[in-house]
């Protein structure tokens, strides 16, 4: 063992000095509660920008292949169906799933009010687990018999909500094409995905309705939507999909279709590096407080180790050691403050949230080891290093006066 070592040992854990106790307290306390938010503040926002994310993907996929023109109404213009495509989109590795799908805008009429939406057709080879998973009430859409389900619809719980519609309900839709078009519903099933954007314009109904009402060919569509094993290569995939892509057609990620969304989950990257750094700064601050305060508490011990013959840079090392204990055992309850936190509300979702103004009904919780790991072995070196300065003090006490300071 060190001398530095030994010495700094002594003074952080069995000092005797009320005084210095409360410092000591003091720094860990700080720095615990610093690591700790600094964990739940990216903890939160990636948990936050992963279920939105998670909302608009399961919704639309994560991309949608059109026809390659200049609409850009709520309609789509019609294609045929390309089985060669849909096989070689299949076989790339990413690619969970390939789906045709068309969107069609309509008014809901009730006895005393009206709603515009726009009807989103899909077929049998959708893959319903999203729906599944947020669906307030009902059921998804039934194939088995292709004339009921021309007449089942999906609506958000924001349009029931505000039309007074339940599940079983029977409705009217009107739709413009030359002349004006009524078709009959019967709501199935009720959802909520939380996001707005989507809960305020869309329902689903029966792609195959879609193309009648349209008037297209047997067989043609409004678009694929293509989802994805891995979110993270979305743009390699997409980029991997054009390759394969037939002239007339144009493929579009969830970014580019949801671009105000998605550029609103960017910028909590830039607030998330405000929260941090204020936090550090905290921290830092609150350890150089507590660093002088021992330094100036123990200008005698210092007078003294130096008229034995210690240096200045090994009396430093007694308080970088002695610094370096506070931030240890701050950061050890720092981790078990933010990481049980985290997990409590995983379990228990104990923090609620309004759906409305949040998208969500509580405050979601993600965890990335990998982002863990560095924000506490930066934590850690940025306080030692910012430690070195005030420790310097110790350079400036003469033995003589020192040993006389009381």
């Amino acid at each position: 063992m060190s001398f530095a070592y030994f010495i700094a040992n002594r003074i952080t854990f069995k000092s005797k000095r009320t005084f210095s106790k409360l410092i000591v307290r003091i720094a860990i306390v700080g720095i615990m509660l610093g690591l700790g938010v600094m964990i739940l503040t990216l903890a939160i926002v990636r948990g936050f920008k992963e279920e939105i994310r998670t909302k608009i993907r399961g919704f639309s996929g994560d991309i949608q292949v059109v026809k390659f023109d200049l609409n850009n109404s709520y309609e789509n213009s019609p294609f045929a169906a390309d089985a060669d495509f849909v096989k070689k989109a299949k076989a790339k590795p990413n690619v969970n799933y390939i789906a045709p799908f068309a969107i069609k805008p309509g008014i809901i009429k009730t006895a005393d009010e009206i709603e515009f939406v726009v009807l989103k057709g899909v077929d049998k080879t959708y893959n319903w687990r999203f729906f599944k998973d947020n669906l307030v009430s009902g059921r998804v859409l039934d194939f088995t018999d292709t004339t009921k389900s021309k007449q089942q619809i999906m609506i958000s719980q924001v349009t029931a909500n505000r039309l007074r519609l339940k599940v079983g309900d029977k409705i009217k839709m009107y739709f413009v094409k030359e002349s004006l078009r009524r078709r009959p519903f019967t709501i199935t099933g009720i959802y909520s995905t939380g996001v707005e954007e989507v809960d305020k314009t869309y329902a689903v109904g029966d792609l195959a309705l879609i193309n009648r009402l349209n008037d297209w060919k047997p067989g043609e569509i409004g678009g694929y939507e293509i989802q994805l094993n891995n979110f993270d290569l979305i743009n390699f995939t997409a980029d991997d999909i054009d390759n394969v892509l037939p002239a007339h057609l144009k493929s579009y990620t969830v970014m580019e279709n949801y671009a105000t969304i998605f550029s609103w989950l960017d910028l909590l990257d830039g607030n998330t590096l405000v929260v941090l750094t204020l936090m550090i700064l905290v921290a830092i601050i609150n350890m150089i407080s507590a660093l002088l305060i021992m330094i100036v508490e123990r200008t005698s011990m210092i007078g003294i180790l130096k008229a034995m013959g210690a240096n200045n840079w090994t009396i430093q090392k007694v308080f970088l050691y002695n610094a370096f204990y506070l931030i240890g055992l701050g950061m050890l309850f720092g981790n078990l403050f933010g990481f049980g936190i985290g997990i409590l509300q995983t379990h228990t979702h104990i923090f609620k949230l309004d759906q409305a103004s949040y998208s969500m009904s509580f405050v979601p919780i993600q965890f990335n080891w990998v982002e863990m790991l560095v924000l506490n072995i930066g934590t850690l070196v940025v306080c030692l290093l910012v430690m070195v300065v005030p420790s310097m003090l110790v350079t400036r006490i003469q033995p003589v006066k020192a040993i006389q300071f009381k």
